[in-house]
């Protein structure tokens, strides 16, 4: 199975660079010089690593396969992928794992369907499509999403007011002031 690395995001500069999305725990080891990645689509690589930097908590990359600002910008949208299975790690899920998950509240009300996981530098980000077809965007920590259960395909959340289309304080029991 192919897991996502890192996502090529806008061209930065005239000589070919880019932003990345990072989908990897541990950037570190995985996005360095040297390093030859196949991508999704395959017809876009592989691509072989030139230059690594981060700024701000963004990530940049060069490829030796990309040069030039419009290849960059052609370049957007590809993933950097590699072969693996499913994670080994407690409390630790790849994107793929997570998508197609059912959210519920804990009564099990149906909130929607788990679509992404974007990286952030806070936390990660769990984005749900409603049935309405709003995309929830709830913090991917303990106090908004407490449980995952792989065995029955859902994730339980608690964001707070303001997160899904359409809810009432109310619903939430919160008040506003």
């Amino acid at each position: 199975m192919k897991l996502t690395v890192a996502r090529i995001g806008r061209a930065h500069g005239l000589k070919g660079e880019v932003s990345v999305e990072v989908r990897t725990d541990i950037p570190d080891e995985r996005l360095i010089p040297g390093e030859t990645y196949d991508t999704e689509p395959a017809s876009a690589g592989p691509l072989t690593i030139a230059t690594v930097r981060t700024q701000a908590g963004r990530w940049y990359l060069r490829f030796d396969e990309i040069v030039g600002r419009d290849a960059a910008e052609a370049a957007r949208g590809v993933e950097l992928v590699i072969d693996g299975d499913e994670s080994d790690e407690d409390d630790a899920w790849y994107v793929h794992e997570l998508v197609g998950l059912a959210a519920v509240r804990p009564d099990g009300s149906a909130v929607g369907e788990v679509v992404d996981l974007l990286s952030m530098p806070a936390q990660d980000i769990l984005v749900v499509k409603q049935p309405g077809g709003h995309r929830a965007m709830i913090p991917f920590v303990e106090d908004f999403v407490p449980e995952v259960d792989m065995d029955a395909r859902r994730v339980v959340v608690t964001p707070p007011y303001g997160l899904l289309a359409g809810e009432t304080p109310e619903e939430t029991g919160e008040t506003r002031g």
